[in-house]
């Protein structure tokens, strides 16, 4: 008679072998947030362990992420200025291109992302050029200084541009721009199927990024909506997107596995500042085994199906895998 392998079996390496899902730090993306001035390292209240760095400060912690194996960054931008069509990002000096340029220069090997987007840098906190009339974003406005701003990051030496406005039609727009100026081959990671989630709460407090009149509802997805969020990133793919991202990530998985159902290209998931942020409120109040229970979130990630994890929780991580 047939009999059940026995789990009392799976004990030590034979365990290893049989795993199905792995983690290693080769998946991690981990983020970084830059603004002007020296010695600068501030941490953000509502997430324990994040900061607002400086960029000789952010140099420092690459030296620190490639100890820990950690090779892939992706970086947010914190202008002293912001005004209506978030200009310092649209100048070859402004914070975020000069970030890109000195971290490539003392860090060639590090892999740099760029969040492209206009929320950090506008007054208004909305994801680019403000349609006054009806108070939401004007898409082909948007779309316009989009490229611009593609260009600005790919000529500092960007390795990755990773849009996260949401704008429709955004990497037909990047693409085009990209290729014209002679960077075919600059890889865009397309935030894809970005849910309008009350899981970013954390994030506009690092990026100081809170809108201030309305919501971001009018571009980003609907939480409830699973078909049209497999049509956004099939759209995302057709459109020439490299690698496509559900965010946030944990409670979206259902997702991550459909859209890997339905595509060729790489999956990538954000892990969310807000979903960090119960993590580490929950250990701090001994609610959980906080390195079991990382370690099992990033484990549902992979098994989802992602590929990529852009996520607060890498360093802590790669500890725990060098344990």
């Amino acid at each position: 008679m047939f009999q059940r392998f026995r789990r009392t079996r799976l004990n030590g390496h034979l365990r290893s072998l049989v795993r199905e899902t792995n983690v290693s730090v080769n998946d991690f993306i981990y983020p970084l947030f830059v603004r002007s001035g020296e010695g600068i390292k501030t941490e953000v209240a509502s997430m324990p362990g994040v900061f607002q760095m400086s960029i000789d400060e952010v140099l420092k912690e690459c030296d620190e992420l490639k100890k820990l194996g950690l090779y892939s960054i992706i970086l947010f931008g914190i202008p002293d200025v912001k005004d209506s069509i978030g200009s310092d990002s649209l100048c070859e000096h402004g914070i975020i291109a000069s970030a890109i340029r000195r971290v490539k220069e003392k860090h060639p090997d590090m892999f740099v992302v760029t969040d492209l987007c206009f929320c950090e840098y506008t007054d208004h906190g909305h994801c680019g050029i403000i349609d006054e009339e009806n108070e939401t974003v004007n898409n082909d406005a948007t779309l316009e200084i989009s490229g611009q701003q593609a260009i600005i990051h790919a000529k500092a030496g960007a390795d990755m541009i990773a849009p996260s406005g949401m704008m429709d039609g955004i990497i037909e727009t990047l693409r085009n721009a990209l290729d014209e100026a002679g960077f075919e081959n600059l890889p865009i990671m397309a935030y894809s199927t970005k849910f309008a989630s009350g899981y970013y709460g954390p994030f506009r407090d690092v990026a100081e990024s809170t809108p201030s009149f309305g919501d971001r509802a009018s571009y980003q997805m609907d939480p409830a909506n699973r078909r049209e969020a497999i049509a956004e990133s099939i759209s995302d793919e057709a459109q020439g997107a490299d690698i496509l991202m559900v965010k946030p990530a944990l409670a979206y998985l259902d997702i991550v596995r459909e859209i890997k159902d339905n595509t060729s290209l790489p999956m990538a998931v954000y892990n969310v500042s807000g979903e960090y942020a119960m993590l580490k409120m929950a250990g701090a109040q001994d609610l959980i085994d906080y390195d079991r229970v990382v370690m099992e979130t990033m484990i549902s990630f992979k098994r989802a199906g992602a590929d990529i994890i852009i996520s607060y929780h890498a360093k802590e991580v790669a500890k725990m895998l060098q344990k």
